[in-house]
């Protein structure tokens, strides 16, 4: 039989929907009767007691909001009634006691990843061209399309073809609202590719490196160095003015900072130093093809399960999120760190309400305390622009069931799982102990990815529930759906479905343990990604001002 609502936590003082319940229905749970005052939409909640201006409100065990004036059992949370709140937080000793899940099924379970002199093992193996100031996106893009289009990496053939279509129609005089006849098909997408070992050449374009305060191109030179010394990436190309903030030392200092014994191919040119534009790009692509053929005598090794590390990431939350996806990501997560592996949770804003449980699993005291402070001077940042993390709900989160930040920060913090948190990393800072870390970063999809990205993450897992096609340019990001309906809508973005869970098919625990499969396979390159299967490369650098 098909659960109808969900009590999460015992001191919960609301009851979610799981399905629409209409206005005068008798509810039934644990033994009380609720009649309901107003109709209440799936991922909406509802109150399970008379509520009184400035009552607390609990879900997920913690304070979510207040109510702003009386509400009757039975009656619809929503923006009008319900306000954000969340507990204060401090510095206290640790004394966490972790159980970690039952991993002895994966004794001796291996991906195949491209194994670096380092040790650390990509999932992917990429060329990166990198612009130093975005007076070279143009170039960039010119090279894109030219590499893309001959050696197989391109994936609009079917749109150019459809476009084709149309032109014939035009030309004919046919009817062009009858032009769609043809399927739009789609090519192997990687039969087609010359360099059958490199999985992809990607473009980290962007608005930086000039103009904007000389810390903006600061951060952004610590940024696009983690890029280029990131595991997934076997080879890079730079293409630099010349008169920009962002000089090509400065990014060759911050790439020998981060990795002193950086040995991957790496190519600069600079293009006031340069005959021509043609002369720039005709000598980048040969020099990065002659680079191709070399990256391309890498192939896959076996490689434990402890060299993986994952990004965990929400975006078009719903009120499904921190039931289905959130919660079977983060039993993903702590088997993961079980198995030896690295967890990045990032999206501090998105932690708001979740801070206290989230101190008291940091196992270092300097952590702990690090962690107060970033969330601290990052809200602060936000109220003295007018805002602050309890803005952080978009529209479409709250028309779908998060109602204050708290419920949307404290369902997002369970794609973290429970185990303790050995490290907290502000952005670009790359994660160097393995087990769980926090990453400072907004909860902006894509600055979050890119954020993720640059501290070392070699997938992402990312939940959603009114479906987004954000990816990122080096890691492959893989699409967790909230909810059956969603996945059969937005099945071309969809990787994985946690429906079931809602549904009562699966358990959290079954469900993170077919995720960890996924990423198995991901990271072995059989099975390709959505977002990778479509270039969603997409990259946007923090400025560090104030982003939600």
């Amino acid at each position: 039989m098909i659960t109808r609502i969900l009590k999460i936590h015992p001191n919960d003082n609301v009851l979610v929907a799981l399905q629409d319940l209409n206005k005068g229905e008798t509810i039934i749970h644990d033994g009380h009767t609720y009649t309901l005052q107003d109709d209440i939409h799936a991922k909406h909640k509802f109150f399970m007691q008379d509520m009184h201006i400035g009552d607390p409100i609990m879900m997920y065990g913690v304070l979510v909001g207040k109510a702003q004036h009386f509400i009757p059992q039975g009656g619809l949370m929503d923006t009008e009634n319900t306000k954000h709140a969340s507990d204060p937080f401090e510095f206290r000793p640790y004394h966490y006691e972790w159980h970690a899940p039952d991993v002895s099924k994966y004794e001796g379970r291996t991906f195949n990843g491209y194994v670096r002199p380092d040790g650390r093992v990509g999932t992917a193996n990429y060329w990166l061209f990198i612009p130093t100031v975005f007076c070279e996106n143009r170039n960039l893009d010119v090279i894109r399309e030219a590499l893309h289009n001959e050696l197989g990496y391109a994936v609009t053939d079917k749109y150019k073809s459809y476009t084709h279509q149309l032109v014939d129609a035009y030309k004919n005089g046919e009817n062009l609202a009858e032009a769609d006849t043809a399927g739009l098909g789609q090519a192997n997408p990687v039969a087609s590719r010359v360099f059958k070992n490199v999985d992809g050449i990607k473009f980290l374009n962007h608005q930086g490196g000039c103009g904007g305060t000389r810390q903006d191109a600061a951060v952004l030179s610590k940024l696009l160095s983690a890029y280029a010394d990131h595991p997934n990436v076997a080879g890079v190309t730079v293409l630099s003015l010349g008169c920009q903030n962002l000089q090509v030392q400065d990014f060759m200092d911050d790439l020998k900072a981060r990795n002193p014994h950086f040995d991957k191919p790496l190519f600069i040119f600079e293009q006031q130093q340069s005959q021509s534009e043609e002369q720039l790009v005709k000598d980048a692509i040969r020099k990065t093809f002659l680079g191709l053929v070399e990256i391309n005598k890498i192939e896959r090794q076996p490689a434990p399960l402890s060299k993986l590390v994952i990004g965990v990431k929400c975006g078009g939350s719903d009120g499904f999120s921190g039931i289905s996806a959130n919660p079977a990501v983060g039993y993903t997560s702590d088997l993961v760190v079980a198995l030896g592996g690295t967890i990045l949770l990032a999206e501090f804003p998105e932690l708001c309400g979740a801070e206290q449980q989230l101190i008291d699993r940091t196992k270092d005291e300097a952590a702990a305390r690090k962690f107060i402070m970033l969330m601290t001077s990052y809200n602060n940042a936000a109220l003295n622009a007018g805002s602050g993390f309890h803005m952080n709900p978009s529209p479409g989160n709250i028309k779908d069931g998060l109602i204050t930040d708290a419920i949307k920060s404290t369902g997002a913090a369970k794609k973290g799982g429970t185990s303790p948190v050995e490290d907290v990393l502000d952005y670009t800072e790359p994660a160097i102990k393995s087990g769980l870390n926090l990453v400072c970063t907004p909860g902006n999809d894509v600055e979050a990815t890119t954020g993720k990205a640059a501290s070392g993450a070699t997938l992402i897992l990312f939940t959603t529930g009114l479906g987004t096609p954000t990816g990122n340019p080096i890691c492959p990001t893989i699409k967790v759906s909230t909810n059956n309906a969603l996945t059969k809508r937005m099945s071309d973005i969809i990787d994985i479905n946690t429906g079931p869970v809602i549904e009562g098919e699966k358990t959290i625990e079954e469900m993170g343990e077919d995720i960890l499969e996924y990423c198995i396979k991901a990271a072995s390159g059989e099975v390709i990604p959505k977002s990778v299967l479509l270039n969603q490369d997409d990259f946007i650098p923090w400025k560090r001002g104030v982003s939600l």
